[in-house]
């Protein structure tokens, strides 16, 4: 079974940024085939998409996100990473990382609260 282990988090002012790492695990889990995804959860909120990127590492943003947040991978550390940019308030959650596609349990994501 894959496991996936966010981190990176913490409180930061609007205007700053933070790196977000995950690393996945797992016997029967080839990082570099599968399409890898960072998720939010805000307070009162469904989980939301915000980045992704294919094994071809093509990336895909949320509008919100778009031109702030950048998604990469290192596919020899089985590692997927958010670099967030220019943060406001509205980006305040929990932050996930996911395969795109398949089911599996999610980690217990690492908290980003924005003060402003």
């Amino acid at each position: 079974q894959v496991q996936f282990v966010e981190s990176g988090g913490g409180l930061v002012q609007a205007g700053g940024s933070l790196k977000l790492s995950c690393a996945a695990s797992g016997s029967r889990f080839t990082f570099s085939a599968n399409d890898m995804g960072w998720y939010r959860q805000a307070p009162g909120k469904q989980r939301d998409m915000v980045a992704t990127s294919s094994v071809r590492r093509t990336t895909n943003y949320a509008d919100s996100v778009k031109g702030r947040f950048t998604i990469s991978r290192d596919n020899a550390k089985n590692t997927l990473y958010l670099q967030m940019n220019s943060l406001t308030p509205e980006d305040t959650a929990i932050y996930y990382c996911h395969q795109v596609f398949g089911g599996g349990s999610w980690g217990q994501g690492t908290q980003v609260p924005v003060s402003s």
